[in-house]
């Protein structure tokens, strides 16, 4: 990469676009798309506040001296604002039950999130700006893992960490009131804070990729705004896009935004806390259940997928809950025995139960390039009767088959309800909603501990 400080039009278009795009009312659609995601992601946030992995990185900031302003959600406890970032991007992608982009198959939500949160406090913004700066950093992440798409992920990057950096950087640009020039070094400083990988998968380590994309954006933008500067066109002909992947595609970047379409209202949401690429077969499983009336009458089940069900989940006996997210057939056999696949299903003792490894022990993933990413068929041999055949041509949660609003806030629901109460999501929802409309933030900040 180059090591001049002039830089050349991709990033700076894009970065005058993208923040062009934040200081400007978001169109209705867009708008109704940062909404939905903000309020999803702040269930799953919430949801996670008390979850080991979540302690864990509390008692590391205890120990560093980390008081501050940024809020936990979920949480009466306040952080400064990288601890905040790293916490709540960390725990808003822990169950793997956020946002996700899939055509790229990024979590824009979980870093963006915990990006402005971290920085509400000292920046004071209305909800109008929060909004729109909560969107830019969502769609900098789509519109960066589009140009970066499929050779990055197939190469084993975890793409919501590496992009997620860039987004974040961009919305703190925007919070903090950095022009195009100094979001541009922001870019390049981020450039060098990208980091995830596939192989962490199952992990602590992923969830604390979004941590740690958000912690490093808002450290990025920092670091610009005090005069800092790097590489630069990092996201231009020999930048660090080219590093993350073997076939760039640049046009995904240039005029970005308004007039090209916003890729955040491509953004879905999971029906359950897994890898997406699972839900269509989960989906079939469910129906089928209310077929069986005795799963041990099942001797065996095939799964006809999209060939990234067995390279991304591919787990045939996974030792516990954070292992079970990326096995399908866990989720198909879960769904197959309970007739659903929430967070309880997903736990530590339900990946170890004997009943569970049988049907997982007896499903096949057969893979086919012709059946899309949302789609499944699953077949199911019983002792008794003949076969059951389910066809799901669009998961539920999908772009062609998207939650409604009601089915979104009942998710929310359950995800709140056991840490902040019944009522509680129905108020973020109305705080969130109230944003649009120039809300005070403090309003959203008030329902989230």
């Amino acid at each position: 990469m180059s090591s001049t400080t002039a830089q050349s039009s991709t990033t700076a278009d894009f970065c005058a676009t993208m923040l062009g795009a934040a200081a400007k009312p978001l169109p209705p659609g867009v708008s109704r798309a940062a909404r939905r995601t903000l309020l999803n992601v702040i269930g799953t946030a919430v949801s996670a506040a008390r979850s080991p992995t979540v302690t864990v990185l509390l008692r590391a900031a205890a120990a560093r001296g980390s008081a501050g302003a940024a809020p936990v959600p979920g949480l009466a406890r306040t952080l400064d604002p990288y601890w905040g970032a790293l916490v709540t991007g960390t725990a808003a992608h822990l169950d793997d039950f956020d946002d996700t982009h899939l055509a790229t198959v990024i979590h824009p939500g979980a870093a963006a999130l915990a990006t402005v949160l971290s920085l509400v406090p000292e920046t004071d913004p209305s909800g109008a700006a929060l909004l729109a700066a909560f969107a830019i950093g969502c769609e900098a992440q789509l519109r960066i893992g589009n140009a970066i798409s499929p050779a990055h992920y197939d190469h084993g990057w975890h793409i919501t960490g590496t992009c997620g950096v860039f987004g974040a950087a961009l919305a703190a640009s925007a919070l903090l009131g950095l022009d195009p020039e100094a979001a541009g070094r922001a870019l390049s400083l981020a450039a060098t804070m990208t980091a995830g990988h596939r192989e962490a998968f199952g992990s602590m380590t992923k969830p604390l990729h979004a941590g740690k994309a958000a912690a490093n954006g808002v450290l990025a933008a920092r670091l610009a705004a005090a005069g800092l500067a790097g590489p630069a066109d990092p996201l231009g002909p020999g930048g660090v896009l080219e590093v993350l992947a073997a076939e760039v595609h640049h046009d995904a970047l240039r005029g970005a935004g308004p007039g090209r379409g916003w890729e955040l209202e491509l953004n879905t949401f999971k029906t359950y806390p897994c890898g997406v690429v699972a839900h269509p077969a989960m989906d079939a499983a469910i129906t089928a259940s209310a077929q069986i009336a005795d799963p041990a009458e099942i001797t065996g089940s095939t799964v006809c997928c999209n060939p990234l069900v067995p390279e991304l989940m591919a787990t045939v006996q996974p030792e516990d809950g954070l292992r079970s997210r990326f096995s399908a057939r866990h989720g198909v056999a879960v769904g197959l025995l309970y007739g659903r696949a929430g967070l309880a299903e997903f736990s530590d003792e339900v990946a170890t139960a004997r009943q569970v490894a049988r049907l997982r022990g007896l499903i096949a993933l057969e893979p086919d390039p012709g059946v899309a990413r949302d789609a499944a068929v699953l077949r199911i041999g019983l002792r008794s009767r003949g076969p059951i055949e389910v066809r799901v041509e669009h998961a539920r949660g999908s772009v062609a088959r998207p939650l409604t609003d009601a089915e979104l806030l009942d998710k929310v629901r359950a995800l709140v309800a056991p840490v902040l109460g019944e009522a509680a999501a129905d108020r973020i929802r109305a705080a969130v909603d109230r944003l649009a409309d120039d809300g005070d933030t403090s309003d959203l900040l008030a329902e989230l501990s």
